[in-house]
């Protein structure tokens, strides 16, 4: 009886991303939490990054022009050439690119506030820090705007229900971690924040809805087309999970 031929390898599905918009010199997508932009020497076993699965879905190579944290989800915008991205670098540098972002927070917040709290370098390394102490604070500046309360029915701990606010951010400036550490300055940290958040409540949402998530979203940019000079206002929904979530809170909004 001949020898029998090894069955074919099921083809792998190619890892795709969602394009909230293209032409021929950008391209914004929407960045899933958990993945990086780039290949980080940070993160050194991780082999997923936007850049790269971008990369190979377009079929060309594309440059970031801005950054996203790896737990933060949503509008990511790339370039198809270094000059459009240093062009766009440009205006993120010199605050022509207006930004908001979504958040879940701890607490009840203001209907509405203004953080100008300045913050510290933080080095890429941790042989880098003492050196990033060493220097002066930079000027950081945040605006928020209360969207929903909520108190749900679970202790964290301490008392016998929970009480949070879904938020709408405007950072003015554009520090690392600028939003997740002027959170907790104010002491309504992000929930999900492994970092800067308080482990009661993350552990609440993951026990209670199975999150294990930074609950940030960058939804909105608006900034000049670095070749037409039209004003591109770009916006883009939650992810499933956060959606999701958000309809599971409404039957303890207050």
């Amino acid at each position: 009886m001949p020898d029998m031929l090894p069955a074919p390898e099921a083809t792998q599905t190619k890892e795709t991303l969602e394009i909230i918009y293209i032409d021929d010199h950008l391209v914004a997508i929407h960045k899933p939490h958990a993945l990086l932009v780039h290949k980080s020497p940070i993160d050194r076993n991780e082999t997923r990054y936007a850049m790269k699965i971008l990369r190979d879905q377009l079929g060309k190579w594309v440059y970031p022009a801005h950054r996203l944290d790896k737990p933060t989800s949503g509008l990511l915008l790339f370039s198809f050439d270094s000059d459009t991205a240093r062009a766009l670098g440009e205006q993120f540098e010199q605050r022509h690119v207006e930004k908001r972002y979504q958040a879940l927070v701890r607490g009840y917040t203001p209907d509405s506030g203004y953080i100008d709290h300045a913050l510290k370098e933080i080095a890429d390394f941790k042989d880098q820090q003492a050196l990033a102490d060493s220097k002066p604070a930079k000027e950081a500046r945040t605006r928020y705007q209360t969207l929903h309360r909520y108190e749900l029915p679970y202790s964290d701990g301490r008392f016998p229900s929970s009480r949070y606010s879904f938020i709408e951010l405007t950072p003015e400036t554009g520090r690392k971690h600028q939003l997740r550490r002027h959170m907790k300055h104010i002491s309504h940290p992000i929930i999900g924040d492994v970092k800067y958040g308080k482990g009661p409540h993350n552990r609440l949402f993951r026990d209670k809805f199975e999150i294990q998530r930074l609950l940030l979203a960058s939804i909105f940019l608006a900034f000049d087309h670095p070749h037409t000079g039209e004003r591109l206002a770009l916006s883009c929904t939650l992810a499933p999970e956060f959606q999701t979530l958000l309809e599971s809170l409404d039957a303890f909004k207050v």
